[in-house]
């Protein structure tokens, strides 16, 4: 039998399968762990284990994981000591279970993850999918494809690479595994309604961003997807399956990627009359938009990035501010509600585009943003482009992405720009656009509109300022 793992890790520490920003967040935020449920769902009597969201404490994982022949855990280049602590208590108490590695930091430095650990038996590069089903029913490791794995007299074998999956509606639904496996209130992102749902209706996306993880480590940069029937169809399942559900999010890199496919999808999901979210870059014309909304898109999640022209062409987003700033316009008149994300410290930053980004956030005006800070994974173009130019400084430890207590920290300098003044200008960022009339109006409103909303609002207040005062002393 096969246990999927998220393992116990910061208090908070969204690093699921599913995460784009693995560490400590300012209010407490969890996406579903879809990479791992994936699998589970291929493999049967499986079971998924989710333990940041659900508070699962060492004691009772290594109880659960004891039960269990093969232990399957997804790592990150920020969690992977505390991965590798969590893997070796569970080779301790059991010493015949077999442990895997799988994720981004697995596909780019497998025989340095693997190296990382004795308790570790092997690795997976790429899609993991079909390896960690193989591997369950019990195929020779020397007989799959897209692992390195260690002998008995511990030498180092890398298999031949596995092709990605080029027929999405092979796989099986992963709502059935939340089902089966999460307690989905524990799951909460606040700019979504609770309780939400999340899922991918594709893998990979077109675009180049230097910085982006996932195209560049496991999915690849051609935009694979499931038919529109087959996400259509899981969404009818799902309704069924989670009648409280209020919002269902797609967490495809771009699931606007494929414009014609994102319209298919919209008209089909209107007979549902569910609510919908999704992931897009800022560049969908006013037609699509509209269909979209029309099908019960609520809110987009949109990577702006930056207000500077020149860091937008450094980090090869593919998008003008002009283009940027007409979709906002869009989307503001048709009533679809913006999630921003920013990020600072990207090639390569100056206080005066730190400023200049401040000022263009506060001048679109979306309904919500994060402010992250640049986080240059292995495997990423940013992160060879640091290494060549120096960009680290005098960090040795280039995977070190957060503070002790699970917080991100300032990766990059640059000259005239130190970590500490990229770190400190993340609050001052959050407190010149929040400190506004029009955000606060725009909260109180909908706190007015809804008790539920209003509680809710006011627990995210205290847990961002009291995020604020940690970071600060972290």
């Amino acid at each position: 039998m096969t246990l999927f793992l998220s393992p116990p890790s910061f208090d908070g520490f969204d690093g699921g399968a599913g995460s784009r920003y693995q560490a400590r967040r300012e209010i407490r935020s969890f996406w579903y762990p879809t990479w791992l449920a994936m699998p589970a769902a291929l493999i049967p009597n499986s079971k998924l284990m989710d333990c940041p969201p659900h508070d699962i404490n060492v004691e009772d994982c290594l109880k659960e994981a004891k039960k269990y022949d093969h232990v399957i855990i997804h790592t990150s280049t920020p969690s992977l000591p505390n991965d590798c602590k969590v893997a070796e208590a569970i080779k301790e108490q059991s010493p015949s279970t077999q442990i895997g590695f799988v994720g981004a930091h697995t596909m780019v430095l497998p025989e340095e993850t693997l190296k990382s650990s004795w308790a570790i038996d092997w690795v997976a590069r790429r899609e993991f999918d079909y390896t960690c089903k193989e591997i369950s029913e019990g195929r020779p490791l020397s007989e799959v494809k897209g692992i390195v794995y260690k002998t008995k007299d511990g030498k180092i074998v890398c298999n031949p690479e596995r092709e990605l999956i080029q027929n999405l509606d092979d796989l099986p639904w992963v709502t059935d595994v939340y089902k089966r496996d999460l307690d989905i209130t524990k799951y909460s992102i606040g700019y979504l309604k609770e309780p939400y749902i999340s899922l991918y209706t594709g893998r990979g996306c077109p675009s180049r961003c230097t910085f982006c993880l996932w195209p560049q480590t496991i999915a690849g940069h051609t935009y694979r997807v499931r038919s529109a029937d087959n996400v259509v169809a899981e969404m009818a399942h799902a309704q069924k399956l989670f009648p409280e559900v209020e919002e269902y999010f797609f967490d495809d890199d771009t699931f606007t990627a494929n414009l014609p496919r994102a319209r298919e999808i919209a008209v089909k999901l209107k007979k549902l009359g569910l609510t919908w979210s999704c992931n897009s870059r800022a560049n969908v014309d006013r037609e699509t938009l509209k269909v979209m909304k029309d099908s019960g898109l609520r809110l987009l999640l949109v990577g702006y990035e930056t207000g500077s022209p020149e860091i937008l062409k450094r980090i090869k987003k593919g998008i003008t501010i002009e283009q940027a700033r007409e979709f906002t316009k869009n989307c503001r008149e048709l009533g679809i509600m913006i999630h921003g994300t920013f990020v600072l410290g990207l090639p390569i930053e100056t206080r005066e585009s730190i400023e200049q980004t401040i000022r263009y956030a506060m001048d679109l005006d979306v309904f919500s943003i994060q402010v992250s800070l640049a986080a240059p994974y292995p495997g990423t173009e940013l992160y060879d482009e640091a290494l060549k130019n120096g960009w680290f400084g005098t960090n040795a430890n280039k995977g070190d992405k957060l503070t002790h207590g699970g917080i991100q920290q300032a990766a990059l300098q640059y000259p005239g720009l130190s970590k500490e003044e990229i770190f400190d200008s993340v609050e001052r960022f959050y407190r010149r656009y929040y400190l506004r009339a029009k955000p606060i109006l725009r909260i109180v409103r909908t706190m007015l509109e809804d008790k539920t909303v209003m509680v809710r609002r006011l627990r995210e207040g205290y847990e961002f300022f009291k995020f604020m005062s940690t970071r600060k002393a972290d």
